[in-house]
């Protein structure tokens, strides 16, 4: 029987990488991906597998279970490669969590080992095929970025999802921690999609006061409650032909949770006083701080509503985490604030980026932002900005995190560059053993001259040739 051929219809060869220790399934594997038409690389390990990545591959076997590493610790790595291939995974063992973990993690396929042939060719196909058509879509009209700094792969993938997002009408719930951009991201969906005309409307579901939830949200009627002298549009409202944006939606209390699900599935409400239903048709996009998985398990949050508002998600990553995004991030928001304090644009020293990028950034873009104007208030006139322009508390933690690994300077790092000849560093030694004998010998000897001599057993001439040398005056040394 003829095998069957699985290039694309025009032909083109693929690389495919297999990384499996199993010696004999990895030659089944390759056999079958060569009989496709493709070319086949074979590695044992993981990192032999993050080296052949190095160069172009559409699709990647991976095995999970290998002599050096969990593949599915890599699964990210992988994804972050220029080629970004697809992932198949492959293990031997029966594990529904590692299966639910690999998906979660953008993989193409999970397959059980062994399998037919049949199955792994209609993976490779079907991986393939979706690259081709991948490659072939009409590439978007670029991003309306919003202030959104980076070309990160996680900041690049996130910008991605943003452009996937823009694009329809999803639900889209943006998750990351305090500072890292989450409006700027919701901004640019809402700016680069077909409502970018309409209204975006921001609400901070964290500093809504309890009694005042309902109300902000789906509005009154006059009279409907104490204070309400005149009627109102809620913020769903006047979101209609837009986008509503609820920040930090894990703070929505529960009361509130259950009428605003009945307003995403019916885009219909009642102001609080009215019998009348008016509808709004928004666009919703969430964002919060909070593992909102684990608040449905405690029961903070509602479970029905998570799935309405994470159609679409996207992670946002820490700074800590892209710290190559730094050099950018000093040079768009140092020429902003310059601008914005009237001072002139200030460069900046090797070692002032060095110790941003060195700082863990607990607070993420936002604190980077806030650090950059102090150290900016710190220069104001100078045109270059050091390390002493920092906060003292960032400064403190870097020199205690130096300290605490031993490297409290370059120059005293243990490198080829650094480690003095055998000579100069016993010379050193030997002065500074030298010169902590004589403090302690003066010491002892209260200052004086005779005793000195005595003790340590040097001449008159050859003391006050090591007080010299040490800088050590006769007034420490009375006679």
């Amino acid at each position: 029987m003829a095998e069957a051929c699985f290039t694309g219809d025009d032909g083109a060869m693929a690389r495919v990488l297999i990384v499996d220790d199993d010696e004999n399934f990895s030659a089944l594997l390759s056999s079958m991906v060569k009989r496709a038409g493709h070319d086949a690389t074979v590695v044992a390990t993981i990192k032999e597998g993050m080296k052949a990545l190095r160069e172009p591959c559409e699709v990647v076997f991976l095995d999970i279970h290998l002599t050096d590493g969990n593949g599915l610790g890599i699964l990210q790595d992988i994804r972050e490669t220029p080629s970004s291939p697809e992932i198949i995974v492959m293990t031997g063992f029966d594990d529904s969590g590692a299966a639910e973990l690999a998906l979660k993690n953008g993989v193409w396929d999970y397959i059980r080992k062994p399998s037919s042939i049949k199955q792994m060719q209609l993976a490779l196909l079907r991986a393939l095929q979706y690259r081709k058509e991948k490659g072939c879509q009409a590439v978007p009209a670029a991003l309306k970025m919003d202030g959104i700094i980076g070309k990160s792969p996680r900041v690049g993938a996130c910008l991605n999802l943003v452009a996937k997002a823009a694009q329809g009408e999803a639900n889209v719930l943006i998750t990351g921690e305090t500072g890292t951009g989450k409006e700027l991201f919701a901004l640019s969906i809402h700016n680069n999609s077909s409502r970018h005309s309409k209204s975006f409307v921001v609400v901070d579901c964290a500093s809504l006061p309890q009694n005042l939830v309902e109300s902000t949200l789906f509005g009154h009627k006059k009279g409907s409650f104490t204070g309400a002298d005149r009627a109102r549009d809620g913020l769903i409202k006047q979101a209609d032909g837009g986008t509503l944006f609820l920040d930090e939606i894990g703070e929505l209390p529960l009361s509130i949770q259950k009428s605003f699900l009945r307003v995403l599935q019916m885009r219909s409400f009642r102001p609080i006083g009215s019998d009348t239903e008016i509808t709004s048709d928004f666009r919703l996009i969430s964002a919060t701080n909070r593992n909102l998985d684990q608040m449905v398990e405690e029961g903070q949050f509602r479970e029905d509503l998570l799935f309405r508002i994470r159609t679409l998600r996207i992670d946002l990553p820490p700074l800590r985490e892209h710290p190559e995004d730094i050099r950018e991030l000093l040079v768009h928001y140092v020429a902003r604030l310059c601008e914005q304090y009237g001072v002139g644009n200030k460069g900046f020293s090797p070692e002032f980026l060095a110790a941003l990028k060195a700082h863990d950034w607990p607070g993420n873009v936002r604190e980077f932002i806030s650090t950059l104007e102090r150290a900016i208030s710190e220069a104001f006139h100078q045109p270059t900005l050091y390390p002493k322009h920092l906060p003292a508390d960032i400064r403190i933690k870097l020199k205690r995190s130096e300290l605490d690994m031993g490297t409290a300077s370059e120059l005293y790092r243990e490198t080829a560059e650094s480690i003095p000849a055998l000579k100069t560093y016993r010379d050193e030694a030997i002065a500074a053993a030298e010169r902590e004998y004589l403090e302690r010998v003066i010491k002892t000897s209260q200052g004086k001259l005779r005793e000195i001599c005595r003790l340590s057993g040097l001449s008159r001439p050859r003391l006050y040739a090591l007080l010299k040398k040490y800088n050590l005056t006769r007034q420490t040394v009375p006679s």
